[in-house]
Order: C-alpha cells, then structure tokens, then sequence
C-alpha cells in the first residue's frame, strides 16, 4: 500500500514509524509510512486511511465502540459492556474520542444531498419535534430561556422522522409500516433544520408517495416549516397539543380549577373531531365577548385561528390518516432523552451532535450505509491529484 501511495505536491516522506492497532479479536504492530506537508502542517499516514483506521483500532472494532458508545446510557457502561461481553479493553474516554471521531462525519452524512428514491406507499408522514438538550454553561452564554432569571440551561435540539403506512386496522385506525421510521437531527435553527428533514423525505420518496402528511405540534416554527417546505403537502396539527391549548383556553375563559373544565374540555375533543374548530373559534369569542378575560382568550385561541385548516380531524381519520405525533414525540424521549438527559449530564453542543447522529443513523437502520461512506471518504484521501494537459 504504501509502495503504490502517490504523494501529492508538498508532501514530504519522513519515513516509517509503528502502530499498535487494536482489532476485535487482538492487536498487531503495523510499520507504515509518513508524510508531512509544512505549508499545511499536516501529517499523513496513506496506510491508515487505506485500511480505514480509526486512530488506531481497525474498522471492524471502530464500528463496535462507535455503536456502544452511542447506544449505552454512558460511556463508563460501554467501556464495561465491551469488556463484560467480548473480553476487548477500550477505556470510556477512548470510546468518547471515537464516538466524536466518527460522529462529525456522521452529521454531515445527515446532512448530504438527497437522491431521490422510490416509495410504493399511499401515505408517507413527515413529522418534527424539538426538545432541550441541558448543556455546559459556556454554550449557554448569551441565550434566554425559561428560568426565573431569564437563562437557559438547555439548547434546543430538533428530530425529524419520515415513515410509512400502508393500511389501517380492523377498528379502522392506521398502523405505521414495521420498521419504516427513519430519523434526522440537528441543533441548527428550525430554517435550516426545515430543508434537512425535506431532504430526508424527498430521500424516502415523497416525490412518489400516493399522499405525503406533516405531522407537527402546531409551534410557530414548525407552522412556518410547514409553510416553506412542505407546503403543497397535507398539514395536520398533533391532536393532543390540541387538546392542551383548548384546556389553557378554557383555563382562560372559566378560570384554573373550574368544575366544568372537564367537561368543557371534552366537549370541545368532540367538537374537534367532528371538523368543528371554525364553529368553537365563534362560540368562545361570543361566551367572552365584553367580558374582563376577553383579551386572554383571544390569546389562546390564537393557536386555533391559525391553525384551521391543519384541525380538521375528522376529515384526516376519514382518510386514514395518523392525527397524532406520537411517533416522533417517542423518538425524542428515546432517542435523545434516554443518551442526552440522563441525570447529572451536560453536554457541549458538538458532543450531544455528534452521538445522536449516530443514534438515529442506527435507529433508521443505516449504518451499513454510513460506514460505507465512511471509509470511502478516508480512501479518497489517497487519491492522486487529477492530471491535467
């Protein structure tokens, strides 16, 4: 390999020098060349990258510690899995290193041009959610949040997730295709995060889809994603954010505690379901009309006057459709609850990125995929500089 290595214009040979590389199944000492380039400053080992290296464990055992790393609640506990289950010694800060080795090219991988794919179901969903991810408090200077003091203690990170359906049960209610769910995430804004979880469907195949859906919780951002990226798509707010912001209207209309707010409240789920959200709108405001709580209720019932067309819940189950976020809301307890918002952790952002690319990579079953592209780029770094005339 490193006879057939071409070094590119600068590189300098500074000789051989030794690795002890670390497989699943033992280590072995490996002699390869060096190369220096001064003007970059970087150093080079075409062997590495060649056999596809990570720092110094082979791919194989790097695939390991990148998916238990990512995958156990901490590191100190897939530093004793690898121990306890294949007899491999890789300390939890050597899993960490690996983990945010890998899991930069695994947010960018995330984040590259879709291809268009093909996609036979009748129904395919797009849903997003976010939810706080509690940080360090260098990464926290400078932005509000919801503590008395006006500070953050989290940062906002979204997940996106796009599946299929293809049928409905015997009662009538729609069931989500086994293992369909593939995931995407980001802590970019929600106006660069809108684009990534359109390339994600457009990857799954919304140009072919029978009916693409957006699944959201109603939240100005996401509304305005809607807008932007899914705009000619089918738009359903998450029915039981819905119920939320109808119990903070009644709360608004009848005060906190009220005896009726039960009942009131499902009332107004009845309603809802029969494609009445226009006829409560009118009838709220005539109840309040006059009256001292006027301006609250108008507040709340804000989220309804926008959201009209995205409530009609009984034209969306008539179809056949999913009227709830569950989904994706899952996915952010799981996903990102169960490795980020353990007790005690706090994270920097590139730290809480990166391992959670990974997660959903694995979570939409490709990491075969990934790994591919993976090595791919690290034997790229080989290739000769084109020739030219």
């Amino acid at each position: 390999m490193d006879a057939a290595y071409q070094p590119k214009p600068g590189d300098v040979r500074k000789g051989r020098e030794t690795l002890q590389v670390q497989g699943i199944f033992g280590s072995f000492a490996l002699v390869r060349d060096y190369y220096y380039h001064p003007g970059k400053k970087q150093g080079h080992y075409p062997a590495d990258d060649g056999l596809g290296l990570e720092v110094s464990y082979t791919p194989a055992l790097a695939k390991l510690i990148a998916l238990e790393g990512a995958d156990e609640p901490t590191y100190l506990k897939a530093e004793r899995h690898l121990e306890q289950t294949g007899g491999i010694a890789v300390s939890a800060r050597q899993i960490q290193r690996v983990v945010q080795r890998v899991g930069r090219s695994a947010q960018q991988w995330q984040e590259r041009e879709a291809q268009p794919g093909p996609c036979d179901a009748p129904i395919l969903y797009a849903s997003a959610d976010g939810t706080g991810v509690p940080m360090m408090p260098e990464e926290l200077k400078g932005r509000r949040g919801k503590q008395a003091d006006g500070t953050a203690k989290t940062r906002q990170i979204y997940l996106g997730c796009v599946f299929t359906q293809h049928q409905m049960d015997p009662e009538g209610n729609p069931v989500r295709d086994y293992e369909s769910t593939t995931y995407v995430s980001s802590f970019k804004p929600i106006d660069e995060f809108g684009p990534l979880l359109r390339q994600e469907a457009v990857r799954r195949g919304m140009g072919s889809a029978g009916t693409v859906v957006l699944l959201i919780d109603g939240a100005a951002g996401l509304e305005n994603m809607g807008r932007l990226c899914f705009k000619d798509c089918v738009q359903i707010v998450d029915f039981f954010h819905a119920l939320e912001h109808a119990s903070l209207v009644l709360e608004a209309s009848l005060g906190k505690n009220h005896p009726a707010h039960k009942k009131r409240l499902s009332h107004w789920a009845n309603r809802l379901l029969k494609d009445k959200v226009a006829d409560l709108i009118k009838q709220t405001r005539k109840e309040c009309a006059g009256k001292a709580q006027a301006e609250a209720v108008e507040k709340e019932l804000g989220y309804f006057v926008r959201n009209v067309q995205r409530m009609q819940y009984g034209t969306f189950r008539a179809k056949g459709f999913f009227i709830g976020s569950g989904v994706v809301e899952a996915g952010c307890k799981t996903l990102i609850g169960g490795r980020c918002k353990q007790s005690g952790m706090f994270w920097s952002q590139p730290g809480a990125e990166n391992i959670l690319a990974l997660r959903c990579i694995h979570s939409s079953r490709r990491l075969a995929d990934f790994w591919k592209y993976r090595l791919d780029i690290k034997s790229a770094h080989n290739d000769a500089l084109s020739l030219t005339a």
